[in-house]
Parts: structure tokens; sequence; C-alpha cells
């Protein structure tokens, strides 16, 4: 089909059976005829587009054809004009058409679709890969800009009456946002400099994905606002996860994203892929709104369980500085642990970094006393040190941190309190306590276990808890319990910091 392809209305025939119909959304209609498909661009001019001419309509087809043979080269085979005794009344784009049945927004609803979301995540690794780049690409990256696609979308539904009824929940929402980013610039600056800021799709909706024998043909990208497509590969991920998650799909959400990990090689951190989702439901939201006036209750009923949405993974995307903290032989080690695993959270040792700072082997005895060797004064500091400057690290890279240490001494509290703020982390402090005996019974087992990196023993353990100064920020956990206990118990205080 070339692109000066023409489509006769005088004389046409009304359509080819149940083979004909049409779609239509705020900015175009889809007729489809036979084994093919037009989609007309409307005369109409939003904030966001303007196709209020004809000549504009033409340039829109032009541009969308040229976008969308990116990832569709087969199915986007040209414009077209449709004239009316030989004149030209409108431009059109030509399409192959799509089998209905194989639409992902169907599969997901009716099969497993396990086998085609990884084809889809395959696919997109591949486009990302190829996407252009370059400086102003790049810029799309930059923390302010990030940010100011939310300024943006909030300026917009602050100002819309609809969304005017959800003002307290969209300030809750700016507010999150903000306060993620604010923390997150050394992040958003290696994505730039490893190359993740690229020309992506910008609208990966399942309805517009296909899942053919031969791979997934992925259509209509956002071609009406190059910028609205420029992004972090992840930004352009999420708003499919999205919107596998609004058809009731998180599971398979989980999986694009994690397949799309596994095939580009790259690391992308749960808390930044939360927060794009975030943004991508705050956009659909928008668009929900929009149609309020026209499509009233349900609409808006559409919108504020989307804002919900964004809130949720908000929430998620919380990045959290942990201190795990208690005399040795309280079970702070066990416990930072078991909330590393159940969370996937990064967990730093004091036992283990005390070590590599002297050059021992992590379960190597020392035979230092208290306040020699590795535990003179300068010593421990550095430590604790080593320990704020790595945690730094993980945190300004969107990753949580619990830190497994006696923090017995104020000071190193309050430089850890220190981080969480200069980081835009929220901090939660444990405190392990159990019975005297229990922890000297603990203390004993693992010197004689030989297997941990911890060198006290039952008087190094008492001398410690003796000068352990008073900890009133701190949360209690009972570790003389189960485990399992201990674990929920540590949980709890957590979540409930959370709300």
């Amino acid at each position: 089909m070339t692109p000066d392809q023409v489509i006769q209305a005088s004389g046409a025939e009304p359509g080819d059976g149940d083979r004909s119909g049409a779609v239509e959304t705020h900015i175009s209609v889809v007729v489809f005829l036979g084994d093919r498909a037009f989609k007309f661009p409307k005369p109409v001019r939003f904030a966001f587009l303007d196709q209020s001419t004809p000549a504009r309509r033409a340039e829109a087809c032009a541009r969308e054809v040229e976008l969308n043979r990116r990832l569709a080269p087969d199915v986007y085979l040209g414009t077209g004009e449709l004239r009316v005794d030989g004149d030209t009344v409108e431009h059109c784009i030509v399409m192959r058409r799509m089998p209905a049945e194989r639409a992902l927004s169907l599969i997901v609803q009716t099969t497993d679709g396990r086998d085609e979301v990884r084809a889809v995540a395959r696919r997109l690794t591949a486009f990302h890969a190829g996407a252009e780049r370059n400086a102003r690409i790049d810029a799309a990256g930059d923390p302010e800009a990030v940010w100011g696609l939310w300024s943006d979308n909030l300026a917009e539904l602050d100002a819309d009456p609809a969304a005017a009824r959800s003002g307290p929940e969209l300030a809750r929402v700016g507010r999150l946002a903000r306060r993620y980013l604010a923390g997150r610039a050394p992040l958003l600056r290696r994505r730039q400099a490893d190359g993740l800021i690229r020309d992506g799709h910008g609208d990966l909706l399942a309805d517009d994905i296909y899942c053919l024998d031969d791979g997934p043909r992925i259509l209509d990208c956002l071609a009406f606002a190059d910028q609205l497509r420029y992004g972090d590969v992840l930004l352009d991920v999420a708003f499919l996860a999205m919107d596998l998650e609004c058809q009731g799909r998180e599971d398979l959400a989980e999986l694009l994203l994690a397949a799309y990990t596994e095939f580009s090689d790259e690391h992308h951190p749960p808390s930044l892929a939360h927060h794009y989702i975030a943004y991508r439901a705050l956009v659909r939201a928008k668009i929900a709104w929009l149609r309020v006036p026209t499509e009233g209750a349900e609409a808006e009923v559409e919108a504020e369980a989307l804002l919900h949405r964004c809130g949720q993974h908000l929430e998620s995307a919380r990045v959290r500085l942990v201190l795990v903290g208690g005399p040795p032989g309280t079970g702070k080690s066990s416990l930072a642990r078991r909330l590393g695993d159940r969370r996937g959270w990064t967990v730093l040792s004091s036992d283990e970094t005390r070590k590599e700072r002297a050059g021992r082997g992590r379960t190597e005895r020392g035979g230092d006393e208290l306040d020699e060797g590795m535990y003179e004064p300068a010593a421990t500091a550095d430590t604790y040190r080593t320990l704020i400057d790595r945690a730094r690290q993980v945190l300004e890279l969107g990753g949580s941190v619990v830190v497994d240490a006696s923090w017995g001494r104020a000071d190193d509290r309050a430089r850890a309190a220190q981080l969480a703020a200069d980081t835009d982390s929220d901090l939660a402090e444990l405190q392990c306590v159990c019975p005297p005996g229990l922890v000297e019974e603990r203390v004993r087992r693992r010197r004689l276990a030989a297997d941990d990196a911890s060198d006290a023993d039952e008087e190094l353990a008492r001398r410690l808890a003796e000068r352990f100064a008073a900890w009133p920020t701190a949360d209690p956990v009972d570790t003389a319990v189960a485990p399992d206990r201990v674990l929920d118990a540590a949980l709890a205080v957590l979540d409930r910091n959370d709300r």
C-alpha cells in the first residue's frame, strides 16, 4: 500500500458483512473494512495536541505511520485520503487489520498469558536497545524533568472540576512523588549515564498489542508529542504493567517487569518501577476525568480507582532505612537477615564490615578485647561511618537498607537519622530485647557453631549491654519468641510507621 492510497467514498460499498465496523476514541475514529483498518484523526484541539486543520491531520497521519513502523512495520501500510467526488475531504492511516482474538487484552482475560507477556517483554527489550537517544532525549531523564511530568499533570487536575473532588488524595500523591524524586537524583543521573533514556512507545496498552504466531505487533504509539515519548525505558514498560494490573493481572505485571529485567540484563530498581507505574496511573486517571462531562459517574469511578492505584504504588516506592540494633545476643542479626529476605532489601552488617576493614575473614575470630584492636573507639567509629556511607549509596539509588549493628551510641543513631533526612528516606528503628539468660545462651551457642561473624563472648556481650545508651526513639521488638513471631512483630512496626 503506497502513501498516496486513496479511499473512494463515492459509490463505495457500506461494508463487508461482519468484517466491517468502527471504534472511536477522543482523538480518532478507526473504520474496519475487510482485512484493512483506516484510522482517521478527529478535527480536535487539546492542550496536548492540535488536529484542527486538514493539513495538521495529514501531518499527524504521516508521523504516526513513521513512528509505529518501528514496532509494527508490516501493519502500518501507509497514509490515505478520503475523497468525495474527487475532492480530498479527510486524511487517514491505512493499516493491516489485526485479528481481534489475538489482542493481549483478551488473551490475559481468557488464558494464562505468561508466554505472550514474556514475548512482549523480549520485543520491548529489542526495541529499546535500538531506540533513538540524543542529548534532547537524555534531558527527559533529568530529575527536574521527571518531576515536571508529575507537576504538569497535577496542575491540570487541580483545574479540573471533576478531579477537584479528590483534592486531598491528589495532594498526598504529589507529596509522595516529590519526596521520592528529591532523594533519588543520583539514581536518575546514573540511568542517564547508562543510556536508559530513550525515544520509546509512550502509550503501551494491552488493547493495542497483538500476539501473532511470529511474534507480537505493538501498535499505536504516542505520536502527537515527541517529548511525551522520551523517558526512561522503565517508564515505558510501566505503562503496560499498570494496564495489566487494571485488568486484574497483577501477576502478569510482575512477570513483565521481571522478564524485561532478564532480557535487558539491566538493573531496574523496584522502587523506580513503582514510581513510574504510579505516574502512568495518574495520567490514565486524568484521561478518565476528561471523559466525566460526557460519560458521567462511570468515568469518575474509573478515575478515582486509578488515583488510588497511583497512591498504592507511591507507597510501595518509599525508600526505607531500617536500623536493627541491640547488644550482642539479642537476635538483631537474625531479624535483620529475615527482614531483608522478606522485603528484598539490602542488609549491611557491622560485624562483617568490621572484619572486612581489618582484613579478616567473615568468621575468623579476632581475639580482640573491648576497646582494643578492631573494637577500639576509632575502629568502631570507622565501621559505623562505612555503614552510613554504604547505606547512602543504596538509598540514593532507590534501594531500601537494613543496617544490623548494635546502635548502642546516640551519636551513631543521630548520623543515621541525618542520612534518612538527607536522602528523603523513611527511618525505622528497631531495638531487639530479650532476657539476659537467653542472651548468654545464644552467645555461647553461636561461639560453638563458629559460623557467625560476631566475635562477642558472654563477657563482651555483658559489658556492651551495660554501655548501651537509652534508645527512646526505637520500637522494642521482643526476640525471646519464635523467629516467625519476631519477624511479624517487626513488620507490624514498619507497616504502622508507613501509615
